[in-house]
């Protein structure tokens, strides 16, 4: 990306507030049902009940990839004292699938936000080889950074996040 240029997982403060600054190496795909999941979009919570489909590039089915998807915004984003909260772990995805074909880690727990916008952030890394990479204990406070440097998965390899806030609750229903 060239210098001056404005790249918004910076903009969005997800370099900063999950991710350290890294060059996106690989294709990362993230689609509910036909909408798919670009910087910043807007998501309504009934839009990801169901876990999305994920397809990463890649040309070697022998590399493997680890995908994490966070909250860094909860449970409010004025006081986000969980942060981060994982909401799915897939890890051995193989390059060039998806993360179907994948061992899922954490099961996928649909977005539902309670109070402000919260960015959603699907971070994926190249892992040293199959079978390194194990479930955390938990789900909230957890650290993107501080996971990646334990089991030495380096720098994400591509990020995308999208915006999520609680639906309204009056005025009929609205695509």
């Amino acid at each position: 990306m060239p210098r001056g240029s404005r790249d918004p997982l910076t903009e969005s403060r997800v370099i900063g507030d999950v991710l350290d600054s890294f060059t996106r190496s690989i294709a990362l795909r993230v689609s509910y049902g036909t909408r798919e999941v670009n910087n910043g979009v807007e998501l309504k919570p009934s839009h990801v009940v169901n876990q999305p489909r994920v397809d990463i590039g890649g040309d070697d089915l022998r590399t493997f990839y680890t995908l994490v998807m966070v909250d860094p915004d909860a449970p409010s984003p004025s006081d986000p004292n969980l942060r981060e909260y994982v909401h799915w772990l897939v890890t051995d995805i193989p390059a060039t699938t998806g993360a179907s074909f994948g061992q899922e880690l954490m099961c996928y727990e649909s977005p539902r936000p309670t109070v402000g916008i919260h960015r959603f952030v699907f971070v994926l890394f190249r892992q040293l080889g199959r079978q390194t990479v194990f479930a955390p204990g938990w789900r909230q406070n957890f650290n993107t950074r501080e996971f990646a440097e334990h089991y030495n998965l380096g720098q994400p390899v591509a990020a995308v996040y999208f915006n999520c806030q609680r639906e309204s609750g009056s005025g009929g229903r609205r695509a």
